[in-house]
């Protein structure tokens, strides 16, 4: 029978990285199953009625949920979240402190994506100064990616973020408020009103665990070719030497 001899360096390299490439496709498989939980989720909760302002805070799971508000926008205290794109277009999202007048409450609504063509001028938009009613939902983010954004608490406004956090925000200007953000539903006081739940679908995550399985197939059948490879050659040069000897 012929001999498995891999070598050394080899078995090494296969014990290093075959665990890593199979523990990166089963991690890209769980993230499929997240992004498919969350947009079963979302689609669900989207579809649902509208639940009142005075529910929201004693809400254990609030992701998703529609909200019905009515109260004002505060213009004087704008976020713009710049590196927002759609369909090619460079924009930004406007964001708004809104204070529900059932409540009290304070909460930062996206009114959604405006253009933003020349860098040179400011983005340009208006704020409605009546009172008004609005349907929102929550955004919980899936994951709390790095990102760098500006210091809620200087002095000139609108802010120009690239992420947004309620929770500073409210502690800037010392106000109770919501620790989410809420997305408003197209009506007249937004303007795109369409965003990705996810940046990466889960079919994504499926075909990278495929790529990542694959990898380790591969690695794993080079490993046993070449020892297999090196046996019958190790085979051969001894069945030479000992037809030399006699």
């Amino acid at each position: 029978m012929k001999r498995f001899r891999p070598g050394v360096v080899p078995t090494l390299v296969v014990a290093i990285l075959l665990p890593l490439l199979v523990s990166l496709g089963f991690w890209q498989l769980n993230r499929g199953a997240e992004k498919s939980a969350l947009l079963q989720t979302y689609a669900e909760r989207r579809v649902a009625e509208s639940m009142a302002s005075t529910e929201l805070q004693h809400t254990a799971d609030p992701a998703f949920r529609r909200v019905r508000l009515h109260g004002q926008f505060d213009a004087a205290h704008s976020l713009l979240l710049d590196n927002r794109q759609r369909g090619g277009k460079v924009g930004v999202e406007l964001l708004q402190p809104f204070q529900d007048q059932v409540t009290g409450l304070w909460l930062l609504v996206n009114r959604g994506w405006l253009p933003w063509p020349d860098r040179r001028t400011p983005p340009q938009f208006s704020t409605p100064a009546e009172p008004l009613s609005l349907d929102a939902w929550v955004y919980v983010p899936p994951g709390a990616a790095f990102q760098l954004h500006a210091d809620p608490s200087t002095s000139t406004w609108p802010k120009l973020l690239t992420a947004v956090d309620p929770k500073a925000l409210w502690t800037a200007l010392g106000r109770e408020g919501f620790a989410y953000e809420l997305r408003a539903e197209t009506g007249p006081a937004t303007y795109q009103a369409d965003w990705p739940v996810v940046a990466t679908g889960p079919e994504k995550h499926i075909a990278y665990a495929v790529q990542w399985f694959a990898m380790s197939i591969a690695l794993l059948g080079l490993y046993l070719y070449l020892g297999w490879h090196n046996a019958k050659e190790k085979h051969h040069g001894s069945g030479h030497e000992s037809t030399q000897h006699v």
